[in-house]
């Protein structure tokens, strides 16, 4: 273990996400475990920049495994992006005497910490939160468990109003550009069709498939569409369809941000734990400038290189699910 980090920072950035809070728990009593001070900077990259820090103990995390959002809060910071920005939020560390950093967030924040390793060398390791599990180098983000199943859950509760009125429901969820939450709430949820970006689907294919002679007598469906798609928003297909046919009795439901609230599941309190753990681990053991991730089960570190700007990959196992049972 490196004897020559003393006091690791906090922070959280970004979107918040179910599992943050258990991440920020980890870091900080892992610090504490290995004889480190720790310390909360308040507010993301905006905090560090106007000196917002606190010192963390282990009873000050106490409490906060089951919540949702971040005790730390989390702000866009426009000044960041500056070097100047970046000089005073470096300042500010250094004043504190903080000489490692550990985010919780996602590809702004790694973008943000890896500035700082390249401009003034300041050890610094990442763990991916995001509800959209939409970042390379890992197979689960923390949030991402959490969202789904909340997607889960209210589209289930949309199916027995769906059933009951005969009505064929578009149903939009969050992901930004990734149809991760899409693809696997749809096949959770039994949905029609599941229209994701990375998928090549034009409305046409999907019209066709609505009404195909397997469908056409079928009168309620959900169609579930992540909210990055590239053919339209849900209400922009609902309009479409109804344009094209009086067959469907037609409704919207835009879920929205109820996506990245609420408890997390225990799979995000575990991972956001093991996490937080691996973080605080690795910068002792010398890791600097990376992501920790997951991958088959176990802890793997990624040079941030390796993991900014990628995408994470749809696994097209489960888009030929999705399509084989959507009949």
């Amino acid at each position: 273990m490196s004897s020559t980090i003393q006091r690791i920072g906090v922070f959280t950035s970004g979107g918040d996400a179910p599992g943050m809070n258990a991440a920020i728990r980890a870091a900080v009593r892992a610090g504490i475990y290995y004889k480190k001070d720790v310390f909360g900077i308040m507010q993301g990259y905006e905090g560090m920049i106007s000196g917002d820090v606190v010192k963390l103990g282990a009873r000050s995390v106490g409490n906060i495994l089951q919540r949702g959002g971040t005790v730390l809060k989390t702000a866009r910071s426009e000044e960041f992006k500056t070097p100047e920005g970046r000089k005073k939020a470096y300042d500010n560390l250094r004043k504190e005497g903080i000489d490692a950093l550990i985010a919780i967030g996602g590809d702004g924040t790694f973008t943000g910490l890896h500035k700082l390793y390249q401009e003034f060398k300041m050890p610094c390791v990442c763990v991916p939160g995001t509800i959209d599990n939409d970042i390379a180098g890992t197979d689960y983000t923390i949030g991402f468990d959490t969202a789904t199943n909340t997607a889960v859950e209210a589209i289930d509760k949309i199916r027995d109003t769906a059933m009951s009125h005969n009505r064929l429901f578009f149903i939009e969820v969050m992901g930004r550009n990734s149809g991760y939450i899409a693809l696997n709430s749809g096949i959770a949820g039994g949905a029609g069709a599941i229209i994701i970006p990375e998928d090549g689907m034009s409305f046409d294919d999907l019209y066709a498939q609505l009404t195909s002679d397997e469908r056409i007598t079928k009168k309620s469906n959900l169609v579930v569409i992540a909210e990055g798609s590239k053919i339209g928003g849900a209400n922009d297909l609902a309009r479409k369809v109804a344009e094209r046919s009086s067959y469907f009795d037609i409704k919207v439901t835009i879920l929205g941000h109820l996506q990245r609230g609420g408890a997390p599941t225990y799979f995000d309190r575990v991972l956001a734990s093991k996490m937080g753990l691996a973080a605080v681990e690795g910068l002792l053991n010398g890791v600097v400038d990376s992501m920790v991730g997951i991958r088959h089960n176990k802890i793997i570190f990624n040079q941030f290189d390796s993991v900014m700007n990628r995408p994470h990959e749809i696994d097209s196992e489960m888009m030929r699910i999705a399509k084989i049972l959507s009949i």
